[in-house]
């Protein structure tokens, strides 16, 4: 899809409660026709500013990532003024976090699905958010793999192969991607759910009465009472009385046997001449959700009926399945083996509801055991596409890895570009502040740290003008709900009166980001923001007001303003900053490639050396996605860094260690007037 296109046109965002229009405003605010303009020195940038609404339902973003010091965060705005997409199909099945998978273009933001966890040099599968969901249309590529799966997606879009991220095509120099014989990491094919056929009815039926767990009148199905029970109504009328919800085994089972009837009830006890492969699926469904055990690593159903067993045998041999019988001395067990990949392909072919959700957690994915490509073949057509994102920046889309980002990158979801469209094709939410009442309003919501913002600037020039950020801290300041704000912006000031109220009646604390002390520096990478020194005049603002304040030397660019740390530093101690944290430079999917184009045209006598110095903590890249790792670097040169502005802070007496946290118990409480339902 043309990116200007999306401009003469509605771009649709999908949402949780369903869909968003976006808009660009007639005639947005203009931010540098305001009381703050003195704020933002410098020169008013040249390109044309868009402004775009979004009126989500939801505020709240919870992040799951281990790098990050806070767990909740608003992010009033997308894109940044300051300066400083990736689709599949929407049939493409995701692998959700109970085991079960769901079309890319159902699911939702709050959604649990799988995604991976890198772990020294094993990446394994865990449990993640949905953030949020996104739609565009896009040229679509075909890319098959050798077990038969087939993926629809854009040439942007990236999967995880042995070799590491790859586009699905050629989208630029110096951006690999996806060639014939590439393993992308990940389980393999996704079997197809059983269908919901009669005979599935009944074979789960059966397998839900000869388990010894659910039903104990059954237990002892060698008795000639317990094999006349089975051929009476009694049963119906015990598993009519056992309560549960419809997707529960019991609420299952009492459902189904309202469908096979006293003559199916009466079946029960005798096992089919042939069964078809839907009665197996159905069996073993019901056989493990009443008997079957699995704790992540084997998946076993026990019992003592022998003849009940070796059919478990039989059933798994007809699905494709390694089963074993185990015999003992009191009981026996059927196990399958094949490792996690297996398990959880037996719970997406049997349709099994017990245990699903763990099948997959702490499964370490090899690359041996990951499918190969075998052909990407562009489908000339522009289809709807989807993505998501999600806490650990990626999920498992038809068996396999599938990336998503983080700020520049996220704007791509919009089918806005990662580049120049970041900076001047700014999405706002004006309803941010009534949503965030109504989060606190729900008797879910316990009082933890919000954080402003998560992604991008909060108080960037248009905030001026829709005082946003303001209204939301309002909002903390009313439910006494502990808050902070990260912000390289001098209009900070500006909230001074909310900020002292947070501080008397909640906990609040500010951070704000200086990365640079050498103003020509500052202004060859962050053109449009305020001065360092500016922002050292805002520390000291805010430390006269009692307002506990924080500076953030980041982000840290190896080789450019590493040098300048022990100045900002030191400039902020002394102007009334009680605390300091950094974080390296980070460059997910195409954010490198916008960073190295700036930097070699504001610095092109420099811009080796910082490529080069980068290089040295990533390992010999530009990036690296590692939990632990993507905020530090690694390295001689990183380490170095990290001495340096640890003896730094010890030296000023700067707490380098509680950059967002707040200790103790929540400060939060609805105001009186409330529904006392809380």
């Amino acid at each position: 899809m043309d990116v200007d296109a999306a401009f003469d046109s509605t771009l649709v965002q999908y949402h949780p409660a369903g869909v968003t229009a976006l808009r660009p405003l007639a005639n947005p605010p203009n931010p540098w026709a305001t009381s703050e303009v003195e704020y933002l020195e410098g020169e008013a940038p040249s390109a044309k500013l868009e402004v775009y609404e979004d009126h989500t339902r939801g505020i709240l973003a919870h992040n799951d990532s281990p790098d990050v010091g806070f767990d909740w965060s608003v992010n009033p705005y997308r894109g940044c003024f300051h300066a400083c997409a990736y689709c599949l199909s929407g049939d493409t099945r995701v692998l959700m976090a109970d085991g079960l998978t769901r079309a890319l273009r159902d699911v939702r933001a709050g959604d649990r699905v799988v995604g991976t966890r890198l772990d020294g040099d094993e990446r394994s599968l865990v449990p993640t958010p949905v953030l949020a969901h996104w739609a565009s249309v896009k040229p679509a590529l075909r890319v098959a793999l050798d077990d038969g799966t087939a993926l629809v997606a854009s040439a942007e879009h990236r999967f995880l192969t042995a070799r590491g991220w790859r586009h699905v095509a050629e989208v630029g120099p110096r951006r690999p991607h996806l060639v014939p014989g590439d393993r992308i990491l990940g389980g393999g094919a996704l079997t197809q759910a059983p269908a919901d056929t009669p005979a599935y009815r009944r074979g789960y039926v059966c397998g839900v009465v000869r388990g010894d767990a659910l039903f104990p009148e059954v237990r002892s199905a060698r008795s000639r009472r317990a094999r006349a029970r089975l051929r009476s109504p009694q049963l119906a009328a015990t598993v009519g009385a056992v309560g549960g919800p419809s997707g529960e085994p019991r609420g299952r089972a009492r459902e189904y046997l309202g469908d096979v009837g006293l003559a199916g009830v009466r079946a029960l006890s005798e096992w089919p001449d042939e069964a078809p492969v839907d009665w197996c699926r159905g069996f073993l469904a019901g056989l493990f959700d009443a008997e079957g055990s699995y704790d992540g690593a084997s998946l076993r159903v026990s019992g003592h009926d022998e003849r009940t067993l070796l059919e478990t045998v039989r059933c798994l041999g007809r699905l494709g399945f390694d089963g074993v019988l185990e015999r003992g001395e009191r009981s026996c067990a059927v196990s399958l083996g094949g490792g996690a990949g297996e398990h959880v392909r037996f719970f997406r072919a049997t349709g099994a509801v017990v245990g699903g959700g763990r099948a997959f957690q702490g499964h370490v994915l090899r690359a041996e055991a990951s499918p190969r490509v075998v052909a990407v073949e562009p489908l000339r057509a522009s289809l709807p596409m989807f993505d998501v994102t999600t806490g650990t920046g990626d999920f498992i889309a038809e068996g396999v890895v599938a990336h998503n980002c983080y700020a520049r990158p996220s704007h791509e979801y919009l089918s806005f570009g990662a580049g120049t469209d970041f900076d001047r094709k700014i999405v706002v939410k004006p309803r941010a502040a009534e949503l965030l009442r109504e989060a606190f309003d729900d008797p879910k919501w316990k009082g933890d740290n919000v954080v402003f913002s998560g992604v991008t600037d909060c108080y960037q020039p248009l905030e001026a003008s829709y005082r946003i950020t303001r209204a939301c801290l309002e909002v903390c300041a009313e439910y006494r709900n502990p808050c902070g704000v990260i912000s390289k912006s001098a209009l900070v000031e500006r909230d001074i009166d909310v900020m002292q109220e947070l501080t008397r009646t909640a906990r609040f604390s500010i951070m704000v980001s200086v990365p640079f002390w050498d103003e020509g520096k500052a202004r060859a990478i962050e053109p449009f923001v305020t001065t360092p020194a500016r922002r050292v005049r805002a520390i000291e603002r805010l430390a006269r007001a009692g307002i506990t304040v924080g500076v953030m030397v980041a982000p840290i660019i190896p080789g450019l303003n590493d040098e300048d740390m022990p100045d900002v530093l030191k400039a902020a101690r002394e102007a009334g900053a009680t605390r300091a944290g950094t974080v390296l430079l980070r460059l997910p999917g195409p954010v490198k490639d916008v960073f190295e184009e700036r930097v070699r045209a504001a610095m092109p006598l420099r811009a080796d050396r910082i490529i080069r110095r980068i290089k040295e903590t990533r390992g010999g890249k530009m990036y690296d996605a590692r939990y632990g790792v993507r905020g530090t670097g690694e390295g001689v040169y990183a380490e170095t860094i990290a001495r340096l502005f640890e003896q730094t802070c010890a030296k000023l007496g700067l707490n380098a260690q509680e950059r967002y946290a707040h200790a103790g118990p929540t400060t939060f409480r609805r105001p009186r007037g409330q529904i006392a339902l809380f």
